[in-house]
């Protein structure tokens, strides 16, 4: 067995993680910085949802974890090796100092500076921590890797269009402990299949004094944390379009926080990405984006226009927030006509991948070219009200109603499995032009539940994803 530990995010150990590392890091900086990019952002409050992995003294009170949990069935062929790569950001703490002619310097609220306002701001470093271990040894024991990030602080001296010292920004990070857990077992059945077994654990000792709050906890946490599986020779089996003769072993599989899918060249299945996320089989980046945008419940297109629309004061405060949202305003700034044309939009289900239609449905020509458009108020009756509630199992629902969330297994909203059980309010019932019927709610016990109605950025479900809670 041999292990590695890195901290560069130059590094990349092989070719086979390439395509599905351009999806794990959207996964791992999905959220890191909201438009409009700057800190005092409201929606920048609340950030850091996905994959976070705290501290265990600190997770029960709080209703968060310390660990994940990926099970999968694996086909090993000959002298298989497995290859892991564990990915996380670690918090680091930025505050701003303000230099003295005495040369002193003192905590400040900002720095004003001709292009850029330095603000207070917890930044996030990529950690990785990488493994490659025989097939055959996973069956034998269980493979233990911890692993340590010490606490560091570091500055930055700011300095004014003249040269002069003006500031200095100072990072201080907290030590951060885990371990990697990894095992394998052969299971019965007509070919050879192991299910494979790798836990990931925030093992640091931190005990906070009294009650702390999040902002405490997060720089000792595991911030999206994700895992990178390869396998060679060999293959993994999908855990949502398994061979039928392995669906009750799938079934029997018990992922933590997680959940691992295809990743990789599209075909291929020597790759896994479990994500915090959840995500379908064979993810891809839209070949249209031009960029990061870190907001991917938003489309490249209206990002790119709202970014670049931003006043000279607001893009000063995003450049002085993070150098990822002085990058976007960067990218929005310069881009060309043609590249944002291409961002408007495309309709993949109607390219055709396979050439031709399913029986009974229109040739493609007349998908584009219809007498009237669905959305020309010609081709419509006048529009009825919609109604405020819905029948769920003959209960009505509507605005002010409990709700117990049931998602199920043809989710890929984020998180949407990991709310299952949860209590929620409806805020609205939508209905879109299909006539399908949505309920916008917020989970009970969210801190950040004002916010998202403050700013209409709701969880969305179907009726038949929730049951009706009796009305008081």
């Amino acid at each position: 067995m041999t292990t590695t530990a890195s901290t560069t995010t130059a590094h990349r150990s092989g070719r086979r993680f390439e395509t599905a590392r351009q999806v794990a890091d959207a996964v791992l900086f999905e959220g890191y910085v909201l438009y409009p990019y700057r800190a005092s952002a409201a929606k920048n409050r609340m950030r850091w949802q996905f994959g976070v992995l705290v501290p265990p003294a600190w997770a029960p009170a709080q209703g968060e974890h310390s660990l994940q949990r990926t099970e999968i069935l694996m086909e090993p062929r000959g002298a298989a090796t497995l290859s892991l790569e564990l990915r996380f950001l670690h918090a680091q703490r930025r505050t701003v100092q303000e230099a003295h002619d005495d040369g002193t310097f003192t905590d400040t609220a900002g720095l004003h500076l001709p292009d850029r306002v330095l603000v207070p701001w917890d930044e996030g470093t990529e950690e990785r921590v990488e493994l490659r271990v025989a097939v055959p040894e996973l069956t034998q024991k269980e493979i233990v890797l911890p692993f340590t990030r010490p606490a560091r602080e570091d500055t930055e001296p700011v300095l004014d269009d003249r040269g002069r010292t003006v500031g200095r920004l100072v990072r201080r990070t907290q030590e951060v402990e885990g371990v990697v857990r990894l095992h394998a077992e052969e299971l019965e059945g007509p070919y050879r299949v192991l299910k494979l077994t790798a836990v990931v654990e925030n093992t640091s000792p931190w005990t906070p004094d009294g009650p702390a709050a999040r902002e405490e906890a997060l720089p000792r946490s595991l911030v999206a944390a994700h895992l990178l599986l390869g396998l060679a020779p060999g293959s993994f089996l999908s855990m949502t379009d398994p061979p039928e003769w392995a669906r009750s072993a799938v079934a029997a599989c018990a992922n933590l926080h997680t959940w691992p899918v295809l990743a990789g060249e599209d075909g291929r299945a020597d790759v896994v990405l479990s994500s915090p996320i959840i995500l379908e089989d064979h993810p891809a980046i839209a070949p249209e984006s031009a960029g990061a945008m870190y907001d991917a419940t938003e489309i490249d297109e209206i990002l790119a226009l709202r970014t670049a629309a931003l006043t000279d004061e607001e893009k000063r405060e995003a450049r002085g927030t993070d150098a990822r949202a002085a990058a976007v305003v960067d990218l929005a700034d310069t881009l060309p006509p043609e590249v944002l044309e291409r961002l408007h939009g495309a309709v993949r289900s109607l390219r055709g991948a396979t050439g031709g239609t399913a029986p009974g449905e229109p040739p493609p020509d007349a998908l584009f070219t219809p007498d009237t458009p669905w959305w020309d108020p010609a081709g419509t009756a006048p529009a009825e009200p919609a109604p405020e509630r819905v029948l769920v199992d003959g209960t009505p629902v509507g605005p002010g109603s409990r709700v117990t969330l049931r998602p199920g297994l043809r989710r890929t909203d984020a998180q949407d499995l990991f709310l299952q059980g949860r209590t929620a309010r409806v805020e609205e019932v939508l209905h879109d032009v299909d006539g399908g019927v949505h309920l916008a709610v917020t989970v009970e016990g969210d801190p950040g539940a004002d916010i998202r109605r403050e700013q209409g950025r709701f969880l969305y479900f179907q009726p038949d994803e929730v049951t009706a809670l009796e009305e008081p």
